[in-house]
């Protein structure tokens, strides 16, 4: 298997590779990595851009010079690498002034601290050249019911992305906001849960064209949701403007662990509908595969390269199998039996309206029903196919 490239679109978070492995329960394990130095090791791995918080590039609290100094070195280590930066977002959970939220804090000043912060970071996104901007909101959210009016708290969410957007239109800035839905943790409940949550949401927003969903797998998988038909559903209203790429092992907290090494199945799915699911088996997403896991806290700095080395492996290993699934002739086979194809065929022909459904008798009056009931799908054959393809027993 080929080794990863910038033509695959790999990118990774600075708070990735940078975490050091505080948890709850216990202090960090690794030590502060610099940025230009995750700059520099990401792109001797094969990745082709870096992504960051405004706090992962700056800590909170810097002077305008060290901020200055700092932006510039980043700068120039992606001049000397040729990363780029595809995505940036804004850090509104970690410092206690979020502790309720920061677009939809109950206190108003803070939701005016946080626009201004976002704002700030949103000019140094378009000034590296990012395409979009992500919005996620652990903090956007409440433990108690009687703690938070929901709709007055949509309400501002929406205020807030409404004006962030026209700040951004104003300023002819080329990007687009993605809203990254997650259903708890750290916040006993979030605000725009799942991809449906966010989707909707978004449909109420006075710039609802520039906006659309980022996704992660974990985040779906917590709330026990297929992550592969949220996508879909992303994808087919022309809402996925980026990908969280990570692993989980289903309900419970947030692992961030390495990509596939959670639902290996539903991991290969994601791979064959991402990289084969457009028109005529064409990659039906064009946008940066971003890994937002997080190097297990018992690895050393040494462990956390081969980590992210094994999210872009395991995503090309996958790829290699769907490619795999998708050429051999037995699946094709089974996919036919399984009626498959069919579904993309409308259920009313070309110029048939509801009267002429209504007239034709096969539809109903002389539609074989008990035929038609017995008739299997084959789904398990189907379903083997896949699995054996997934662990190399196939071509």
């Amino acid at each position: 298997m080929r080794g990863p490239t910038p033509q695959d679109k790999f990118s990774f978070g600075l708070w990735t590779v940078g975490w050091q492995a505080r948890d709850p329960f216990g202090d960090a394990t690794r030590p502060p990595l610099d940025p230009v130095e995750a700059v520099h090791r990401l792109a001797e791995l094969g990745a082709y851009g870096v992504t960051f918080h405004d706090d992962d590039l700056v800590p909170f609290g810097s002077s305008d010079g060290d901020r200055d100094k700092m932006i510039q070195r980043f700068k120039d280590a992606l001049e000397q690498t040729g990363l780029i930066v595809p995505m940036a977002t804004t850090n509104l959970f970690t410092h206690p002034v979020f502790k309720d939220g920061g677009f939809t804090s109950n206190d108003r000043a803070i939701r005016r601290y946080a626009l201004r912060k976002v704002m700030r970071n949103l000019d140094l996104a378009a000034e590296l050249g990012a395409k979009t901007y992500v919005f996620w909101g652990g903090r956007e959210g409440a433990e108690t019911d009687s703690a938070k009016d929901i709709r007055a708290a949509l309400s501002r969410y929406a205020e807030g992305i409404d004006m962030l957007a026209q700040y951004a239109i104003d300023r002819g800035y080329d990007i687009r906001f993605a809203i990254e839905p997650k259903p708890n943790e750290p916040r006993g409940d979030i605000l725009l849960p799942t991809v449906g949550h966010a989707i909707a949401f978004i449909s109420t927003l006075e710039h609802a064209d520039m906006v659309g969903v980022n996704p992660e797998v974990g985040h779906e998988q917590m709330a026990g949701l297929n992550f592969v038909h949220g996508i879909a559903q992303a994808l087919w209203q022309g809402k996925l403007f980026h990908i969280d790429l990570n692993g989980q092992h289903g309900i419970k907290y947030d692992q961030d662990l390495v990509f596939g090494h959670g639902d290996l199945l539903s991991a290969f799915f994601l791979v064959d509908l991402l990289e084969f699911g457009g028109v005529g088996g064409s990659p039906a997403y064009d946008g940066p595969r971003h890994f937002d896991y997080k190097p297990l806290r018992t690895d050393d700095i040494a462990s956390v390269w081969a980590s992210a080395a094994a999210n872009m492996r395991t995503y090309l290993l996958l790829k290699e199998r769907a490619a795999a699934f998708r050429a051999d002739p037995d699946v094709q086979a089974a996919l036919s039996a399984a009626r498959v194809p069919e579904l993309s065929l409308p259920t009313l022909a070309a110029g048939e309206t509801y009267t002429n459904l209504a007239e034709d008798r096969t539809a109903f009056e002389d539609f074989d029903l008990e035929a038609a009931a017995v008739r299997g799908y084959h789904f398990t054959q189907l379903d083997q196919l896949a699995v054996e393809h997934v662990l190399g027993a196939r071509g």
